[in-house]
């Protein structure tokens, strides 16, 4: 795993795109020993323009610029173990930032940065944080209601990177990120799903929920064809 920065170091990114009012998302390039492997921030903001930011991204000035623009930081959730590394620099930028982890990625995210809540309040009811059940408690998720719709805030839990070529895409597709339809990566089934009856049941939940309009995940493309089948379809790849 890539060590955590200790100063503000910014990778390879696009520009901060509005999906719709209150919700942002930037996609940028982390640099493997064998691939490149795309990685999203997704922005949420709450009332009062306090925004969360979901698996955080050194952005250049440019884009640090919009974002102050659009909202102030209050919220750093680091949705699992594996995703620290813009974390300390975050909040060494913003030390007033709370940082959110699921429970079970609690002790690994702290020795990157203090955990200050692993059940925040938001103090906004359309904005929810969830573990997901059957991930040993690593995995964290948010449900972001608007009058547009329903967005589903995944991490590593669905892969959906498309059109990935070479032999960095090859291991892609063999680890499970890539492929020509969304999901559950073979390496997130064998070192994080420990119950995967109870993350069935969390997707078949999810996949009930009518407004559900798309899914976003930190390594792919949105899922905004069919959500909802797209999650029934994950929770059937489990049942083998």
């Amino acid at each position: 795993m890539t060590h955590p920065f200790n100063e503000w170091k910014v990778l390879p990114h696009g520009k901060l795109t509005e999906i719709e009012p209150d919700l942002l998302t930037v996609v940028g390039e982390l640099h493997m020993p064998l691939t490149d492997l795309p990685r999203r921030m997704t922005v949420v903001r709450l009332q009062g323009r306090r925004l969360i930011l979901f698996s955080a991204i050194a952005l250049n000035e440019d884009e640090m610029a919009a974002l102050a623009a659009y909202g102030e930081p209050a919220f750093l959730i680091v949705p699992n173990d594996h995703h620290r590394l813009d974390a300390k620099i975050w909040k060494q930028r913003f030390p007033a930032l709370q940082v959110i982890a699921p429970e079970g990625a609690q002790k690994k995210v702290a020795e990157a940065v203090a955990v200050d809540s692993v059940r925040p309040d938001f103090d906004d009811r359309n904005v929810l944080f969830i573990t997901v059940p059957g991930t040993r408690g690593h995995e964290a998720a948010l449900l972001v209601d608007t009058p547009a719709g329903t967005t589903l805030v995944l991490n590593d839990l669905v892969g959906n990177i498309r059109g990935e070529t070479g032999f960095g895409g090859w291991l892609l597709r063999l680890a499970g990120f890539a492929g020509t339809e969304a999901q559950i990566p073979r390496v997130v089934k064998a070192m994080m799903v420990d119950d995967a009856a109870a993350l069935r049941t969390q997707l078949l939940s999810w996949a009930e929920i009518d407004s559900l309009k798309r899914i976003l995940v930190s390594h792919g493309d949105p899922i905004e064809d069919n959500p909802r089948q797209t999650l029934r379809q994950l929770a059937a790849s489990l049942a083998s």
